[in-house]
């Protein structure tokens, strides 16, 4: 399925209830939030908050215009190609790395049980030696848990912008997680379908169950080199402390795409089976239509030759001759209906 990425509201009714381009900010120092004499907007003072090594600032974002994220460059010194790319959030997953900044590009997933369908979101990271900025667009995968998670955990957040990779990208590979677990809970009701004895209709959910099992291919493939780099300290601007937290996220990850490649092999065997399926109950149809036209062409033909009216005809003049000929016709029917009986014809 296309990407669902909200798409921004304009006029007044809409402005009355747009979520805050930026929706929170704050300063980090040795694993706790510290309060700054500015507001979340004012970002070129948060940075400049920033003054003992270790200190680092979080923005986060949802779905700016491209003026909006320009202001965030300026005060963090974003590379434009970078800006342009999270502006457009239609980016495959990647890792760039611009000088001493790196660039990461997540896609966010969600499922519609009801509709067999995985929407589609996107986050992206700039993240540097002093701060880390989220953009997300779509309604996936919100980031304000992970902020309270990490606030919560001293220990985790003194890895700086580190441990904000490590909580979001945890979060995004949780949520493709039970992505999976949905579809493979459709993917078992098609295959107890096909299987059934009941006839079924079932290449249509099929075809889209492996329509959407692509989408999450293609979220989840990409992002398996980014995490292998982050999990064995390959890659300068991530903390090495931080790789057991990285491994842990690269394991659930792996998961994930082994689990992606088994459910599109079972749709693919199921698809299979559901097309043999159709063959044989063609081939059952075919068989019965013949036992049918068996059972109607015998009775006809002694009919026909009982309506010639030779003079010569046995019995012609007997009195039970037509009798008799009900009753062969009777007699033949019923023979032909015990042999495709046994035959497994009807």
């Amino acid at each position: 399925m296309a990407p669902s990425l909200d798409s921004r509201s304009h006029g007044p009714a809409a402005v009355a209830y747009r979520v805050p381009v930026i929706v929170d900010s704050a300063l980090y120092r040795d694993g706790s939030r510290v309060p700054v004499d500015c507001g979340p907007q004012e970002l070129h003072a948060m940075r400049a908050a920033v003054r003992q090594p270790g200190d680092f600032v979080w923005v986060g974002l949802h779905q700016p215009a491209e003026h909006e994220l320009e202001d965030v460059a300026l005060a963090f010194g974003l590379h434009p190609l970078a800006v342009e790319d999270a502006v457009k959030a239609h980016q495959r997953p990647k890792l760039e790395v611009y000088g001493d900044s790196l660039f990461l590009v997540l896609k966010t997933l969600w499922y519609v049980d009801e509709d067999d369908a995985v929407e589609t979101g996107e986050i992206s990271l700039f993240i540097g030696t002093d701060f880390i900025v989220t953009v997300r667009h779509g309604q996936g995968s919100e980031l304000q848990s992970a902020r309270r998670y990490l606030e919560s955990k001293e220990s985790v957040l003194t890895h700086g912008p580190s441990a904000v990779v490590y909580a979001v990208t945890d979060r995004v590979v949780d949520a493709y997680i039970a992505v999976v677990d949905s579809l493979q809970e459709d993917v078992d009701e098609v295959e107890a379908s096909v299987f059934s004895d009941v006839r079924t209709r079932d290449a249509a959910r099929i075809y889209t169950l492996k329509r959407e099992i692509a989408e999450v291919r293609r979220a989840v493939m990409p992002l398996r080199e980014p995490m292998r780099r982050f999990a064995y300290g390959d890659v300068d601007g991530i903390d090495d402390d931080a790789a057991p937290f990285f491994r842990d996220v690269s394991d659930h990850l792996v998961r994930a795409a082994e689990s992606v490649d088994t459910l599109d092999a079972l749709l693919s065997t199921a698809f299979d089976a559901h097309t043999a399926q159709i063959s044989v109950q063609q081939n059952d149809d075919m068989r019965k239509i013949s036992a049918g036209v068996g059972l109607v062409a015998a009775p006809t033909l002694i009919a026909g030759v009982y309506g010639m009216n030779f003079d010569h005809m046995p019995e012609l003049h007997w009195a039970l001759g037509y009798p008799m000929a009900l009753g062969l016709m009777a007699l033949t029917s019923g023979l032909l209906w015990m042999f495709f009986k046994r035959s497994g014809w009807l």
